[in-house]
């Protein structure tokens, strides 16, 4: 029977880290491309101004996997590389998705990321990430 505890551990942790992620923005955003988006979360383009969530957070660690190919320790040297050179700053960070909702139905320009099961009608789901 204690064999089947660590499975069930392994198996929930796996479920939030592999849950689709959805890509949000304003109501009124004009769609945009997974290299769009991709270019956006790594200071290639500045059509839009990207929110994270908290570096704790699986949800981030596992966007960036899913929408640039890199781990969270890359995407923050490309940062730390981009502010350094003067040519962009790190994505403004959202405590939790309730704080990048608001963030992005607020302002036209923003774009984020949340599990897909804490989308509502206040945002526009650009991509969902499987």
């Amino acid at each position: 029977m204690s064999f089947y505890l660590p499975l069930a551990s392994l198996l929930m942790a796996c479920q939030a880290a592999c849950a689709d992620i959805a890509v949000v923005a304003h109501p009124g955003a004009a769609a945009l491309t997974k290299e769009q988006i991709t270019d956006i979360y790594l200071g290639k383009s500045q059509a839009a101004q990207p929110i994270d969530l908290p570096e704790a957070s699986p949800v981030r660690a596992t966007f960036y996997e899913k929408a640039t190919g890199k781990d969270p320790s890359q995407v923050k040297a490309t940062w730390a590389r981009l502010a350094f050179t003067g040519k962009g700053q790190p994505p403004k960070e959202a405590p939790d998705a309730a704080a990048v909702k608001k963030e992005v139905a607020a302002n036209p320009k923003a774009i984020g990321y949340i599990d897909k099961s804490a989308v509502d009608a206040s945002v526009k789901v650009l991509l969902v990430l499987p």
